[in-house]
């Protein structure tokens, strides 16, 4: 950790280190994909009364990836026409974590996604910055000190100031030989392969929540939860606490739709060629509104 002296790390420990190329403490913004997420929500407590999310604020959610491969159109829609506060990507799985992996294996400075890297972020860095909007990914893969220090040196070329947050704690490589065996959903137990390459387990929320606090511009972290990319910011956003059940939830559920992106305005409909720029906006009374943006087709 010595070569990363300037970066906040946050981890199951609780470890922390600043990696800061710039000072910006300006609250910002970030999106999602071909559609996103504006959200404000009061919750009535159990004595009747309500702690007002909504009528104070509203925040604007935006995916740009639901993974590794997706469209590359769907950033630049988001950031030039988003009015986002907060922009994020998901672009892990089990086998994407597995190539990952193998590429870290051949060269120790990948096993990250170098797309987030050079094509979602380098092209529109500048913009993202005068915007304000603030990034949440978990492109860092098996390698999320080796994917900030790449964002590092995007944020250094443009000649920015920003914050990079990095969330670790996922990757149980170091504590391999205490683990034998894993409990199975029948309650039985089953041995684990002696032949193994990479075991991580899903973080949550909660350290994304942290990271924004402590005024992260961009926060990079291995494998998480896919909806705490959006339930991250949320927490953040509204002072959502960990007690917050029905809340926690109703950010998770907004989470999963957002981060499959263009799936929820119409991408996995049979016939979505027939209805160009096809939407749904699903609005509850204070709660969520989903959409997308304008001179999109429903499967951008």
């Amino acid at each position: 950790m010595s070569g990363f002296p300037r970066f906040l790390r946050l981890s199951r420990s609780a470890s922390e280190r600043l990696w800061r190329t710039g000072s910006a403490e300006k609250c910002v913004s970030s999106r999602f994909r071909a559609n996103f997420l504006r959200l404000g929500l009061a919750h009535q407590n159990s004595r009747g009364g309500s702690r007002c999310y909504s009528s104070c604020k509203t925040v604007r959610i935006g995916c740009a990836s639901g993974f590794w491969g997706d469209t590359t159109t769907s950033a630049p829609q988001l950031i030039y026409s988003g009015k986002l506060d907060f922009l994020v990507f998901d672009y892990l799985s089990e086998i994407t974590m597995s190539l990952l992996t193998a590429a870290r294996t051949k060269m120790p400075n990948l096993g990250y996604a170098p797309d987030f890297v050079q094509v979602a972020l380098a092209p529109y860095i500048d913009d993202i910055h005068r915007k304000g909007i603030r990034v949440v990914s978990n492109a860092g893969g098996v390698n999320p000190l080796a994917c900030a220090e790449a964002i590092q040196e995007v944020i250094k070329k443009a000649g920015l100031e920003l914050k990079v947050a990095v969330v670790t704690g996922d990757d149980l490589m170091p504590v391999r030989s205490l683990l034998s065996e894993v409990k199975m959903s029948d309650g039985g137990t089953q041995p684990l392969p002696k032949t193994l390459h990479s075991m991580n387990a899903y973080l949550g929320a909660e350290p994304i929540r942290r990271c924004l606090d402590l005024g992260a511009d961009i926060v990079v972290t291995g494998r998480c939860v896919d909806s705490a990319v959006a339930l991250g910011p949320l927490m953040h956003t509204f002072g959502w606490k960990r007690v917050d059940y029905d809340l926690l939830a109703a950010g998770s559920l907004a989470g999963h739709l957002i981060e499959c992106g263009a799936q929820s305005t119409g991408g996995i409909f049979t016939d979505w060629h027939q209805v160009p720029d096809w939407s749904v906006s699903t609005e509850q009374r204070s709660g969520p509104v989903f959409a997308k943006n304008p001179k999109t087709t429903s499967s951008s």
